[in-house]
């Protein structure tokens, strides 16, 4: 059994060469639910696209919240949750006249008990986890180069350069059911999570993102300092990030009275 606390933080940036920003983020008072969403679409559409599921995600958890310590229950919800809110977009973008190509990526995840992390996405945002300064991304991008890397036509470093790296497979809004893809993780003490779009992942690569984020204490502080980074490097795409910073339940000292018999 793995006894956690933990500390968030969230940012979003328009970046340096986008009008408009069409990103969204949600993190849950408790800090244990986490979303993130890039729109697509038109830039008053994927703004919107965007927000809608993001607020449908949060009206679902503080709603309808999953029992956290049940494994298929949280893998449930996510899915529950992400279909909802493909519906929300879909139907917004139905009813437009002029943003019915709008849609939006997006990624949760949830600690559950125990310190099991649950991860859910349709996109290319992605969840990573930074342990012991180096970066494992949690998340297979929905993307055409993606899968090219799959079937072996291109290498990790090649996807990084094609021209169709930022053409995805799959979003919310754009069918009547969208594929989920749902895994878990075992945190452990000193362990980070990172959210974000590829405002981000296309400028910061993971061996840089790992010693990045691992020399913080403070969360805000590691999305401060990656945003610097994306800002310093003419960032083209807007950029959300959310950090997570998971430690070890220090032991209770008994005192005088809990002594006492």
């Amino acid at each position: 059994m793995v006894n956690l606390t933990w500390k968030s933080a969230g940012l979003t940036d328009v970046g340096l060469k986008r009008k408009d920003n069409q990103d969204n983020f949600f993190i849950s008072d408790d800090e244990r639910c986490l979303v993130v969403c890039d729109g697509v679409g038109g830039e008053t559409g994927g703004a919107l696209a965007s927000r809608l599921a993001v607020e449908t995600v949060e009206t679902l958890w503080l709603s309808e919240p999953p029992a956290l310590e049940d494994v298929a229950a949280v893998e449930a919800w996510l899915k529950k949750a992400v279909s909802e809110a493909n519906t929300s977009v879909k139907q917004a973008a139905d009813a437009s006249d002029d943003k019915k190509t709008m849609g939006t990526t997006i990624v949760m995840a949830v600690l559950g008990e125990e310190g099991l992390l649950h991860i859910a996405h349709a996109g290319d945002s992605r969840t990573t986890l930074i342990r012991d300064g180096k970066a494992d991304v949690l998340t297979t991008d929905h993307s055409v180069v993606m899968e090219m890397h799959l079937r072996g036509q291109l290498t990790l470093d090649q996807c990084a350069v094609n021209p169709y790296r930022n053409l995805i497979t799959r979003c919310l809004g754009h069918e009547e059911n969208v594929e989920v893809d749902y895994s878990n993780k075992q945190l452990e003490p000193d362990d980070w999570i990172v959210l974000c779009t590829d405002g981000l992942s296309e400028v910061v690569k993971p061996d840089e993102l790992g010693p990045t984020v691992a020399r913080h204490t403070v969360p805000q502080e590691a999305c401060d300092e990656l945003l610097q980074m994306v800002l310093d490097r003419n960032a083209p795409d807007n950029v959300t990030i959310v950090t997570v910073q998971y430690k070890e339940v220090e032991a209770q000292v008994p005192t005088t009275a809990d002594t006492k018999s």
